[in-house]
């Protein structure tokens, strides 16, 4: 029972990193860790509370990641064609379609990307290169912040559900 306890703090861990990295599955990860734990005990009541509470992080981690993207692109005065050029960048970037980057790989292209990305997108509609790069350092940062809520959102989901099952496990 430990070793799959653990085998599930580990997948919930893979999940917190998801949450702050695009591409990588996050809450959900978490959420099936811990159905996964339910259905091993045997008891939908050992899961209860863990179960809630990171079914509202997977809402909040949903509405965090709308709202900093779009409240950074507002805040920027990006366009449309910047939060498209954002999320083409940001897929060129973590795949590493873009120029081989001398470090860094696809963590630090998930990074330019998007920024890159942007900086095209308002470039094709604005033609101001001066609105661009403060649209596409917009969209970057709100995504960026959004991204770190997310983790911290996943994080304390993680913890409620290790406080509320560890002595289940290990033992008072």
């Amino acid at each position: 029972m430990q070793i799959i306890y653990c085998l599930l703090i580990a997948l919930m861990l893979v999940g917190v990193i998801g949450s702050v990295v695009p591409a990588i599955p996050g809450s959900s990860l978490i959420l099936a860790a811990i159905i996964i734990w339910g259905i091993v005990n045997g008891s939908v009541a050992v899961i209860k509370i863990p179960l809630i509470v990171t079914g509202i992080v997977l809402l909040l981690s949903m509405g965090v990641d709308f709202l900093a993207g779009y409240i950074g692109a507002k805040q920027a005065g990006a366009s449309k064609w910047g939060q498209i050029g954002a999320f083409v960048g940001l897929f060129l970037g973590f795949f590493g379609l873009l120029p081989a980057l001398p470090f860094g790989g696809p963590l630090l292209g998930m990074l330019i990307g998007p920024l890159l990305g942007a900086i095209i997108g308002e470039l094709l509609y604005q033609k101001d290169l001066g609105k661009a790069v403060k649209a596409g350092i917009g969209i970057t940062v709100g995504t960026v912040v959004g991204n770190l809520l997310q983790g911290v959102l996943a994080v304390g989901a993680v913890v409620v559900f290790i406080w509320t099952t560890w002595t289940q496990v290990f033992g008072g």
